[in-house]
């Protein structure tokens, strides 16, 4: 068992898509979804454990509610999270993605996040792109942003540097989990709350691989990667838009 504890929600299986369901559902399926404000999918997505995980979705969010999983290293035990596009076909309520990137001008976001103590994780954006406009399956790149992590946890690969984006300071890590590339940026302070250009992100992967503007943005996710604990951990309210 690797020292290192790496991130890998680009590693999810598919999800079964519940019912519509109203503000205050339960969701313990272990690919268990939801629809929020007509226009956000969010799911439990627990593909890295056995383990129960119950999130509490809201109208502009989700709560966790039970986790019963734990592991001190490896990958994490899930990836609960609220998404605008498609994730393995499960595509959000009149999804403006997958896009190419050449016909995106700017793709706003913003987030409110509760953190709680005593558990390990990270609270990551995880933002997909591909050459071809897909809607199933891992895309070819993943984009990581880390708004706070705790414990002994980092990003896959190593530390290629840093970056200014947005007004902020960024650590940033490259690599491959073994499915697709990922490039991650680490917060250098914790982030609660944050509004933001995601193709500033996405311009920035630009630069640095083999993506271009023929490429496609396909989802833009945000959530929690637990590895112990997590109780508590929420996504207040989230907005994703493409123009």
């Amino acid at each position: 068992m690797s020292a290192v504890l790496l991130a890998a929600a680009g590693l999810a299986a598919p999800v079964a898509v519940a019912p519509l369901a109203h503000a205050d559902t339960l969701i313990c399926d272990q690919y268990g979804s939801t629809t929020i404000g007509g226009r956000y999918v969010v799911m439990n997505n627990r593909w890295g454990s056995s383990a129960q995980q119950c999130i509490n979705v809201t109208g502009s969010g989700f709560r966790i509610q039970t986790q019963q999983g734990s592991t001190s290293g490896g990958a994490p035990l899930s990836y609960p999270a609220v998404y605008l596009g498609c994730h393995y076909s499960n595509c959000s309520p009149g999804s403006p993605l997958p896009r190419q990137l050449s016909r995106i001008g700017s793709a706003p976001s913003s987030i409110s996040y509760n953190y709680v103590g005593n558990s390990v994780f990270d609270a990551s954006y995880d933002i997909w792109m591909d050459p071809t406009a897909k809607t199933n399956g891992v895309n070819q790149m993943e984009l990581m942003i880390w708004f706070n992590h705790t414990g002994n946890v980092q990003p896959v690969g190593g530390r290629v540097g840093t970056t200014s984006i947005g007004g902020r300071n960024w650590d940033v890590w490259q690599g491959n989990n073994g499915g697709n590339d990922v490039l991650s940026y680490v917060a250098q302070s914790t982030i609660s709350g944050w509004s933001f250009n995601v193709m500033d992100f996405v311009n920035d992967v630009d630069n640095r691989t083999r993506v271009d503007r023929s490429w496609y943005l396909t989802s833009i996710q945000a959530g929690f990667e637990p590895w112990s604990g997590g109780v508590g951990l929420a996504v207040n309210s989230f907005y994703a838009g493409v123009n």
